[in-house]
């Protein structure tokens, strides 16, 4: 049987690769021989994706939450991929940290517009028993959505806004301990730590200040700076860092406060979240002011941060 010359000249490039390898391509060659046909469900382990799913009760709906749940993590999980190529390029090129930022809005955008499954797509009665079940978990304590701020932004944006101006100088563990998300998992009674809080800091409080410390001159605010110090930043790098802070600091938090407006909002007195949360003043972007990159944003907008978002779900529920 004759080779066409295509076949022929990758069968030496092949050769030279395993011969600088010390290896001999013929027995990787018997491999492919032996190997059966890759298939999508192998190539994704669909059976075990599938399998994943253990609800704790008998509700149908209980499903639907656990399922968007471990879809929101498998997009934060794509979003810190693209966090690890900003902060690791060499060089880091403009072109490349404007295109990474686009990726990781495109992942907030589809989170924020599916977010109407978890505001809608369940039976109110059904999730208020089922929630009972799950206690002290919480999507409060999703670690990656914290390294993901983590690598946005300097971590003392992170802090609780009444105490940025007087840690400005601190170390990060003394920021950590009046990071912004604390103060939303206290007991709404006596201000003490819930059991969510204590898990999650057990869980993962030493990898969010090493991140911290790792990224004080690589997080996205710190690169934004230096590339204007040079500058060379774009237009087109200013809008995706914006669109960034807009997705991840007012879009996002607030989907979550109209899903939970819809379940948790009662009279006389709201519920509370499954963890003990304080969601009335954690979730609001208003009340937190937390915005990545200040510097971007004028001083009238840093001042109604989040100011009409609020009111204008309240209306559409």
């Amino acid at each position: 049987m004759q080779f066409s010359p295509e076949i022929e000249e990758r069968l030496n490039r092949l050769q030279e690769k395993y011969e600088a390898m010390g290896q001999d391509m013929t027995s990787y060659l018997d491999g492919l021989l032996y190997a059966d046909f890759l298939t999508y469900w192998d190539y994704i382990h669909l059976d075990t994706l599938l399998s994943l799913q253990s609800p704790k009760t008998p509700f149908p709906d209980e499903e639907i939450f656990i399922i968007y749940h471990q879809i929101t993590e498998l997009y934060f999980k794509l979003a810190l991929h693209e966090c690890k190529q900003i902060t690791s390029a060499q060089p880091l090129t403009v072109d490349f940290f404007t295109a990474r930022l686009k990726r990781i809005n495109r992942y907030f955008e589809a989170l924020t517009q599916s977010f109407e499954i978890m505001v809608d797509g369940m039976e109110k009665e059904q999730f208020l028993k089922f929630r009972m079940s799950l206690l002290p978990a919480s999507g409060f304590q999703s670690g990656q959505y914290r390294m993901i701020e983590i690598y946005a932004s300097d971590f003392i944006n992170l802090v609780a806004r009444d105490k940025r101006e007087e840690l400005s100088t601190a170390t990060i563990e003394e920021q950590f301990e009046f990071i912004y998300w604390k103060f939303g998992a206290t007991e709404l009674s006596t201000g003490k730590k819930t059991l969510t809080l204590k898990q999650f800091e057990k869980k993962y409080a030493k990898t969010f200040i090493e991140l911290g410390k790792e990224n004080v001159s690589l997080n996205f605010n710190a690169l934004y700076h230096q590339f204007k110090a040079n500058n060379q930043t774009t237009p087109e790098l200013e809008a995706e860092l914006k669109q960034l802070d807009i997705n991840v600091n007012v879009n996002w938090p607030l989907s979550h406060y109209k899903s939970a407006v819809r379940y948790l909002n009662r009279d006389p007195e709201d519920i509370k979240a499954t963890g003990g949360t304080n969601w009335q003043k954690y979730l609001p972007p208003r009340f937190q002011k937390r915005i990545f990159y200040p510097a971007l944003w004028s001083n009238d907008e840093v001042e109604n941060w989040g100011k009409g978002w609020v009111e204008s779900v309240l209306k559409s529920i």
